[in-house]
């Protein structure tokens, strides 16, 4: 519970790491992908149910109440694909972006840049694509048995709760990986290293995940995300953590 509350707080209180010099000119283009691409998402799908409304008014008069649910409706919806469709292609679009980020919120807090966070925009480009494939593919592999779980009875009432946990699960590698991958570690060790410490990765994975779920928030959320995933690395998972921790 510790762990779980300490990765909450790095979460939290990454707003501020942001702003900092040398960091800001990083978080323009995560912030921007995000922006662009939710803001598209929510416009387009405020169009289709605002013309969805207006066809049913126009064919069934009958069925007006309908378009009072449809909205509420549309909401629901939003967060949903919000969160499992656009985070995953914002991610894909921003992750080279975010390595840089990653990059100077560690020298930001020790003073020092990660020893392989100097590579040009096009290798960190591939090594970002390698990246988020493997993490897609780890994602796939499991999210479409828990998808089973709301087809069986009784048990699908505690679906919800699992595919909560393994939300903040995937968030806790889409993010760490950032800052440890900057460090040369790969994704299995990445995992490795937050299966260790499963308190922290829960932590942090559930604050990311109310992050992204709060209207307005979520458009910083990504940026947010990578700079409290390099404050957890830096002291609390980092070769360095505990002596950083005991000062």
């Amino acid at each position: 519970m510790k762990d779980f509350v300490s990765a909450a707080a790095c979460v939290f209180g990454a707003f501020p790491l942001l702003l900092r010099p040398g960091v800001r000119r990083y978080v323009l283009v995560p912030l921007a992908v995000n922006v662009l691409l939710f803001a598209s998402a929510i416009a387009w799908g405020a169009a289709t149910v605002g013309d969805l409304a207006d066809r049913l008014s126009a064919r069934w008069g009958w069925a007006e109440w309908l378009v009072w649910l449809l909205w509420p409706l549309f909401i629901a919806v939003v967060l949903l694909v919000s969160f499992f469709l656009f985070s995953v292609i914002a991610n894909l679009l921003a992750a080279p972006f975010n390595g840089f980020l990653a990059a100077a919120v560690e020298r930001s807090l020790t003073g020092r840049a990660p020893e392989d966070s100097g590579r040009t925009l096009l290798a960190e480009l591939a090594a970002g694509l390698r990246a988020e494939a493997i993490k897609f593919r780890y994602f796939l592999a499991r999210a479409i048995p828990l998808l089973l779980l709301f087809l069986i009875p009784v048990v699908h009432m505690a679906a919800p709760a699992v595919w909560a946990l393994f939300g903040a699960w995937m968030l806790a590698l889409e993010y760490l990986d950032y800052p440890m991958g900057n460090r040369g570690l790969l994704f299995p060790e990445t995992r490795a290293a937050l299966g260790r410490r499963r308190g922290l990765a829960l932590g942090f994975g559930a604050a990311v995940l109310l992050l992204t779920l709060v209207p307005v928030i979520n458009f910083v959320a990504m940026p947010v995300a990578v700079a409290a995933a390099t404050r957890l690395w830096v002291e609390h998972l980092g070769p360095e953590a505990p002596l950083r921790h005991i000062a």
